[in-house]
């Protein structure tokens, strides 16, 4: 009854034109939601990080610009009810395989890079995520680099350690 209730509320709110809805089980909905959770850590997501989610998440999950604004919506929610992580890191952990769970942290270090501010509490979050999503401190470490060295050095890291 409840997910009728959302349900119903979503098509009023969200876009009309044949959206599907992303069930608890999809592993794109934990993924976004881990990915909405990232970029709204330091209040509002400004247009870059806004636009760098947008584009993440339609070519990853190969996308349309309607679906993905559908996916970051039901994503939102999800993230707004939930208490911890581990919900969403529990289903990705069900359905990835070690290559899919590091593209995901990627994803979030590329989110964390996109508004060339990298805060403590970001820092953290993808800390506690990659570490329930089985990805060893080295990897995550590696990503992080990786993703910085992209972004040109033009990031302010406020964040302690790696």
């Amino acid at each position: 009854m409840l997910d009728g209730l959302r349900q119903f509320i979503a098509d009023i709110v969200g876009p009309q034109a044949g959206d599907r809805t992303f069930g608890d089980s999809d592993y794109r909905l934990a993924a976004t939601a881990l990915l909405v959770h990232v970029v709204s850590l330091d209040g509002q997501p400004s247009a870059a990080e806004q636009r760098k989610l947008h584009s993440l998440i339609e070519s990853h999950f190969g996308l349309d610009r309607g679906t993905a604004d559908r996916l970051i919506a039901d994503a939102t929610e999800v993230e707004g009810d939930a208490v911890d992580l581990y919900h969403f890191t529990s289903v990705i952990m069900r359905s990835l395989d070690e290559a899919g769970r590091k593209r995901i942290v990627q994803m979030m270090w590329e989110l964390v890079y996109a508004d060339g501010q990298v805060s403590e509490f970001e820092d953290n979050v993808v800390w506690r995520a990659s570490d329930l999503l089985g990805i060893s401190q080295r990897d995550r470490i590696d990503l992080k680099h990786a993703v910085a060295e992209r972004a040109g050095g033009q990031v302010n890291d406020r964040a302690v350690g790696g």
